[in-house]
């Protein structure tokens, strides 16, 4: 099994997993000194996309009066939503050097088909979304044949299923067709706000269920006689949830509505997308199937050799990858309030960078959700700051694109100095 696999299982927790890996019980600085040894050594996390998120902050807080106002920090969740679901659908498949571009089109398709069950032929709406869901897995389990079990590569089986459902979203709903969004309680979920309250119980809950895991991860390793982390960092982690938790409730919870009369509390999609993200990384960074994907990643081979049944772990990450990008696409279609054949079609290259630039590697083997919804967040900031600007979309495209670059660039030279990659 590779050295990546290995540091990634080391230290599961994903707001603390990059400061843990020497294990050292009681130690705080030498597992802060372990932690600076493998920057150096080229693992460095999500560490250049928080440092770009911390910059890109400052830079148009500077050149924009409404970037740090109430209103636009609220807009900005919203709108990085949709980008934070499906890039973490696609590191379910990125963690095994593979790739689904059909992933933005699948979610497309899917909600057609919800859409149009639901609208054109009455059928309610649970249970048309169901079919979309439905749909959603049953293009996971095609794409996880056709790479697993036949051998074709990812990337032409997906790029294939690009193409085919674009047409086949055409179909369904017509060319230059469009159908309103007619649900309620799905519009809210972009569009409705927790109470002011429900933003408290919700960073409640978060501490509760963080602490429940880091002293339920300690004694679980106690119990297994493997090194555990300082106490101490169990404590820092939680006070930052705690405080940066708080900020951002409080600025949610003030009342952004201009002429529209009051609008406070935290977005509904924000707690959505949190649970999401926790079970995800549950299941990958606490559960034998978790621990397969980063294994096959780091080495198919090695992996296989070791007894995991690569085929099905392969074809299983698919599936999920397939039925988050539907989830996501339904964020979209929430946010807009209707449903075309052009859904999903421009976005699944920004969710890829967006796991990128969070830290997920191309190669396989290194990177976790929390990763990728950084790198959304970062590019949802670009986004949403060039937006404020008044600058073309362009000078939008131009700016990801670059950042996009830079991001494989710092990937492939940590692999280098890491021994994971050799120069040609």
């Amino acid at each position: 099994m590779s050295s990546n696999a290995t540091r990634t299982e080391a230290s599961p927790d994903p707001v603390a997993g990059d400061l843990i890996g020497s294990g050292i019980e009681g130690g705080l600085i030498d597992q802060v000194n372990a932690w600076w040894q493998r920057v150096r050594g080229g693992d460095m996390g999500a560490l250049p996309a928080v440092g770009g998120l911390v910059v890109l902050g400052i830079l148009f807080s500077v050149l924009s009066p409404f970037f740090l106002t109430e209103r636009n920090f609220a807009n900005l969740l919203n709108q990085a939503a949709t980008l934070v679901m499906l890039g973490m659908a696609l590191v379910f498949v990125l963690l095994l050097g593979e790739i689904d571009l059909s992933a933005g089109v699948t979610g497309g398709v899917a909600m057609a088909l919800f859409v149009v069950l639901n609208a054109q032929f009455g059928i309610p709406w649970p249970l048309a979304l169901l079919v979309g869901f439905g749909f959603g897995m049953a293009t996971g389990a095609l794409i996880g044949f056709f790479v697993a079990r036949v051998g074709i590569p990812s990337f032409v089986v997906t790029l294939g299923l690009f193409l085919g459902f674009q047409g086949l979203a055409l179909l369904i709903i017509g060319d230059g067709g469009l159908y309103r969004l007619q649900v309620p309680e799905l519009i809210a979920i972009q569009n409705g706000n927790l109470p002011t309250w429900g933003g408290w119980v919700m960073l409640a809950v978060m501490l509760a269920v963080s602490a429940g895991t880091s002293f339920w991860d300690r004694a679980r390793r106690a119990r297994a006689g493997v090194p555990n982390r300082s106490l101490s960092l169990v404590w820092i982690k939680l006070g930052v949830i705690a405080v940066l938790g708080g900020i951002a409730v409080y600025l949610l919870n003030q009342n952004r509505g201009v002429s529209v009369g009051v609008v406070e509390g935290v977005p509904i999609i924000v707690p959505i997308v949190l649970v999401i993200l926790w079970i995800g990384t549950f299941m990958l960074d606490r559960t034998r199937f978790g621990r397969y994907i980063y294994a096959i990643g780091g080495n198919a081979e090695a992996a296989r050799r070791s007894g995991v049944k690569v085929r099905w772990i392969k074809w299983w990450a698919f599936v999920i990858c397939s039925s988050l990008a539907v989830v996501s696409a339904l964020f979209s279609v929430a946010r807009v309030g209707s449903v075309d054949a052009t859904v999903g079609r421009d976005i699944v290259l920004s969710g890829v960078a967006a796991a990128v630039v969070g830290g997920v590697s191309l190669f396989g083997g290194r990177g976790r959700l929390v990763h990728a919804a950084i790198g959304a967040l970062v590019i949802a900031t670009i986004t949403n700051g060039l937006g404020l600007l008044g600058l073309p979309a362009g000078i939008n495209l131009l700016v990801t694109g670059g950042v996009l670059i830079l991001a494989a660039t710092v990937d492939a030279l940590s692999r280098l100095r890491s021994g994971g990659g050799m120069r040609i």
